[in-house]
């Protein structure tokens, strides 16, 4: 565990930052886009839904530091990784801007380094044998459900160019939460979230789980059936009401009002059906920043299990692998409390010539390691071929 800082940055460093590691961050029709470190803060979020934690006095003075140096209403943007009691990677830019999305989408899978090798961590057989184990500990705990990740580790002949995969994957997945973020290694987190993790706006906040899916289909007929399948499975079903239920749970008590609909509508990627329900409702307390509501709901049961805290400590004891940013959250909060983040997932880190891709699957008493293990790969597929491979 680190206890991360902030770090006023000099002026060398902001002037050297370089444009192509910077953030951003589109949601719908507009882009986040920043230049510029005037602040960065590794605290880790621990007990972050709280104003009085470490973690939000650090950012509430930061945000006083960026009024001193002039910034009207400061923003702070980056990501939160999987575990809180890691260092966060956010940062407090010079300047912040935000513009219409680009409508010119590249077409086709823009040219990328050869590839030397690549492997799954863990192989097809450990990532079973750690479903088996979760599914065994379902039966003598009270662990409900827990989520289990794989990497796919490529090794590319010459350096990625972080640009090109992310134009790769804003040509195949135009629409979603598209994010870049520049990581203290050296290396670039990109990917394109389906999943909202909580957008406030004044005392009104949206959050929107995503939990169970089914692989889309390039035969409409056959799609359907996919969806058809989807929405009367019973396993998904269960799992996507664990999540749902415990959203609720963590909001209802801060809300003067909240609109939980009864049952998830289906949505869809160009990779996948998913199980969405949109939750909405409105804050009691104008003073809740949209950076507490994200840390109250952060790790989610569509991420880490439930209960999170059992299911955290299952993970820890059958995953071998750390996870970093990967089901962490990425987005952005104002010095008025309003902002988004959505859930790291569809994800890769890009550092030099390595890139290193993640998904995950969440796993239920009814669970079968054979289709898991098929999920995982399905999910991985987006960031495939923005690596320009096929699936």
């Amino acid at each position: 565990m680190r206890t991360g800082t902030l770090r006023t940055s000099d002026m060398d460093e902001v002037q050297q930052l370089d444009p192509t590691r910077s953030f951003s961050f589109t949601s719908g029709d507009h882009e986040l886009a920043v230049s510029g470190i005037l602040q960065r803060i590794e605290t880790p979020a621990i007990a972050g839904e709280n104003a009085s934690s470490l973690f939000q006095k650090t950012v509430s003075h930061a945000f006083e530091q960026a009024r001193k140096a002039g910034q009207a209403n400061p923003i702070i943007v980056g990501a939160i990784p999987f575990d809180p009691a890691e260092a966060s990677c956010l940062y407090i830019p010079e300047h912040a801007e935000w513009r219409a999305r680009s409508g010119a989408v590249q077409t086709g899978a823009a040219s990328m380094p050869e590839l030397l090798e690549q492997k799954n961590i863990p192989d097809e057989q450990g990532f079973k044998r750690t479903v088996e184990h979760a599914i065994v500990n379902f039966r003598y705990s009270d662990v409900r459900k827990a989520v289990l990740s794989v990497q796919r580790e490529l090794l590319f002949a010459q350096d990625v160019d972080v640009s090109t995969m992310q134009n790769n994957l804003r040509a195949q997945n135009p629409s979603g939460y598209h994010f870049r973020v520049p990581m203290p290694d050296g290396a670039t987190l990109i990917g394109v979230s389906p999943e909202l993790l909580v957008h406030k706006d004044g005392l009104d906040f949206v959050s929107n789980p995503l939990a169970g899916s089914a692989k889309r289909m390039a035969d409409p007929e056959a799609d359907r059936r996919n969806a058809d399948w989807l929405a009367a499975s019973e396993k998904d079903h269960y799992e996507h009401r664990l999540v749902t239920e415990d959203i609720a749970s963590q909001l209802g008590e801060l809300c003067t009002q909240l609109n939980v609909p009864r049952r998830p509508s289906l949505i869809s990627t160009p990779a996948l059906w998913h199980l969405s329900t949109r939750i909405e409702g409105t804050l009691a307390d104008p003073n809740i920043s949209a950076l507490q509501l994200a840390c109250r709901l952060h790790p989610t049961p569509a991420v880490c299990g439930f209960p999170t805290e059992r299911a955290r400590h299952l993970i820890r004891f059958v995953e071998h692998v750390e996870r970093g940013l990967f089901t962490g959250m990425v987005g952005w909060c104002d010095a008025q409390g309003n902002g988004e983040w959505v859930v790291t997932i569809r994800c890769g880190t890009i550092k030099r010539n390595k890139v290193r891709l993640f998904a995950g699957a969440g796993i239920v008493e009814a669970s079968s390691p054979d289709s898991e293990w098929t999920e995982v790969q399905t999910k991985l597929g987006t960031m495939l071929r923005a690596c320009g491979l096929a699936h």
